[in-house]
C-alpha cells in the first residue's frame, strides 16, 4: 500500500475565520489543521467534476446548479468565462446554451446581493419572512428548469411524495 505524504502549506485566512476554526476545532476536541483538512476535502468533493478537465458541457451544470452562489462569490465568475468552462471543446450537443450561462450567472450574482440586503433585516424577523421562496443558491424555478433541459434528471432533494 503506498502511503501518500502530506505536505505544508501557508493559508491566509482572516482573524475572524481563524477563531471559528478554532472555537470548532476546541468544541470536536481536534486539531485546528483538521478543521481546515475538512473544509477543503468538502470543498474539493462539492466541486470534484470541476477538477476533471474531461468534464464539460451539461455535465457540469449540477455543480453550477449546487454551488453556484459560492462559486461566484469567491472566484468572481462571470458568463463570458462560464461559457469556456462549459463548451470549450464540447461536442455541439453536449453545449449549454450561452443565454442559460446568462441565467445561471445572474441568479449567483443576484443570491450574493439577496443575502447581503437579507443581512441588513433586523434580527427579529423569522428567515421566512426574509426570503420566501428562496431554495438554495439558485431558486427553485430555474434549478428545474436547467434540471429537465439538460440533465433530465430532477435530484431527489426535489422529489415530492404525496
Amino acid at each position: 500500500m503506498e502511503r501518500t505524504r502530506k505536505q505544508a502549506i501557508s493559508l491566509r485566512v482572516t482573524g475572524g475565520d481563524l477563531r471559528k476554526v478554532k472555537k470548532l476545532a476546541q468544541r470536536l476536541g481536534v486539531r485546528d489543521s483538521d478543521v481546515i483538512r475538512f473544509a477543503l476535502k468538502t470543498m474539493l468533493a462539492r466541486v470534484a467534476p470541476l477538477c476533471d478537465q474531461s468534464v464539460r458541457g451539461r455535465a457540469l451544470l449540477p455543480v453550477f446548479i449546487e454551488s453556484g452562489s459560492d462559486l461566484f462569490r469567491h472566484f468572481d465568475l462571470d458568463t463570458a468565462r462560464l461559457v469556456e468552462i462549459f463548451n470549450d471543446g464540447v461536442a455541439k450537443d453536449q453545449e449549454v446554451e450561452s443565454a442559460d450561462l446568462q441565467l445561471i450567472a445572474m441568479a449567483g450574482i443576484h443570491q450574493d446581493i439577496g443575502n447581503l440586503r437579507l443581512s441588513k433585516v433586523p434580527a427579529g424577523v423569522t428567515p421566512e419572512r426574509r426570503a420566501p421562496n428562496a431554495e438554495g443558491p439558485i431558486g427553485g424555478q430555474l434549478r428545474g428548469y436547467l434540471y429537465s433541459k439538460y440533465v433530465d434528471t430532477t435530484p431527489a432533494s426535489d422529489v415530492t411524495t404525496e
